[in-house]
């Protein structure tokens, strides 16, 4: 006779395996944006900069294709984002440039992956990549890429509603602007870290074949990585469909949630590559220290040969949701997680995505756990 003791044994075994927590730094691919259909699946803004008040108008994507500011370099499969440097811009009028938004948003739980060979720099330029929520700020905002005219160090923040702050922060950078990540505090200037690496960003990131960002968006809290060209993980460089940050080491920046409920003020982001010019932070009150000139006079107007720089060429984006999870977002869903199929992802839901015949093998569980406690009660 099977004794009662073995089978609560057995039951509470099965019962325990069924519920186990995935492992919070594992992470498995859900989305990947890269060669030929690089542009399919992102929103192009088509209008003028009325955001942060730069000279730029962000075309369409039929504009973008015909006037060769967004494409995919056949010889490299690497897509190239860019600003206008061949036509003359008269007085009044705006350069052309890009900003593309991805259709799909990524829930926490995510980490996104940029590996970016070349990045825009030169005097009046502005880049950005980043990431928001479709409600700002409620949703959050997290800045991972970012810099301006002739700055060598990458600049990273997080920009909230007031109640987020940066505490106790574990991270390489000493760097530290500010903690207040309200958008209604110092201007919006958001809680900035800054990247010590001259590499980071500018003349010094572009010849040395520039490197991997890595955008963490965990409940535990916020953090970034950025990885020079020569020291890219082999996880990231042998496009790995799993990978786990601890094999990290410590991030350049950190915002952990001890000082910001990351649930309560993050919502599925949006991921964002734009290049402005001029505008409210690059024709600010650092232009006078690093650039000469009046910066729509001297720079935006003419003939453009200054923006020969102005370029992302990215080789890739992929987009990781927490093992055993689904974070993608389309379009046509409510909620993270979603049942609805989403292009690149997972057509399960959260909590049965990553295991063995999704939902089903839950289920499966669930009545052998049932079946077991049955025949204990019966034995008894």
């Amino acid at each position: 006779m099977v004794s009662t003791h073995s089978i609560m044994a057995t039951a509470l075994a099965c019962l325990a395996f069924s519920v186990a927590p995935v492992t919070a730094t594992t992470y498995s691919m859900v989305k990947q944006y890269y060669g030929s259909t690089f542009f399919d699946e992102w929103t192009f803004y088509n209008n003028y900069d009325n955001l942060t008040n730069g000279d730029v108008v962000y075309v369409s994507a039929q504009n973008a294709t015909t006037d060769q500011l967004a494409y995919v370099d056949t010889s490299t499969n690497h897509a190239i984002i860019k600003v206008d440097n061949t036509s003359t811009v008269v007085w009044n009028n705006k350069r052309n440039s890009v900003r593309i938004s991805s259709d799909d948003s990524f829930g926490v739980g995510s980490l996104w992956v940029a590996d970016i060979y070349h990045a825009p720099y030169g005097c009046s330029v502005w880049p950005a990549w980043w990431s928001q929520a479709a409600v700002w700020p409620q949703g959050g905002e997290i800045d991972t890429f970012e810099g301006i005219n002739t700055n060598t160090q990458n600049q990273m923040s997080l920009h909230t509603e007031t109640g987020c702050t940066a505490v106790s922060q574990n991270q390489t950078s000493t760097l530290v602007a500010s903690t207040n990540c309200s958008y209604a505090a110092n201007e919006d200037q958001g809680c900035i870290v800054t990247d010590p690496s001259t590499g980071s960003y500018g003349a010094g990131f572009a010849s040395s074949g520039g490197g991997a960002f890595v955008t963490e968006m965990a409940s535990t809290g916020i953090n970034i990585w950025f990885f020079a060209r020569s020291a890219i993980p082999s996880s990231l460089s042998s496009n790995e469909s799993s990978i786990d940050t601890s094999a990290f080491g410590t991030p350049v920046a950190n915002w952990p949630s001890t000082g910001c409920n990351i649930t309560e003020f993050f919502q599925p982001q949006n991921l964002i590559f734009d290049i402005t010019l001029c505008g409210d932070w690059a024709d600010g009150a650092t232009w006078n220290s690093t650039c000469s000139g009046i910066c729509y006079n001297n720079w935006v107007m003419g003939n453009g040969t200054d923006y020969d720089n102005a370029y992302f060429e990215v080789g890739y984006v992929r987009v990781f949701s927490t093992e055993g999870t689904n974070t993608v977002v389309s379009p046509t869903t409510t909620g993270s997680g979603s049942s609805s199929t989403t292009s690149g992802s997972s057509t399960q839901s959260s909590s049965s995505a990553g295991l063995p015949h999704g939902g089903y093998w839950m289920s499966a569980t669930l009545l052998v756990v049932v079946g077991l406690f049955s025949a204990l009660f019966t034995l008894a």
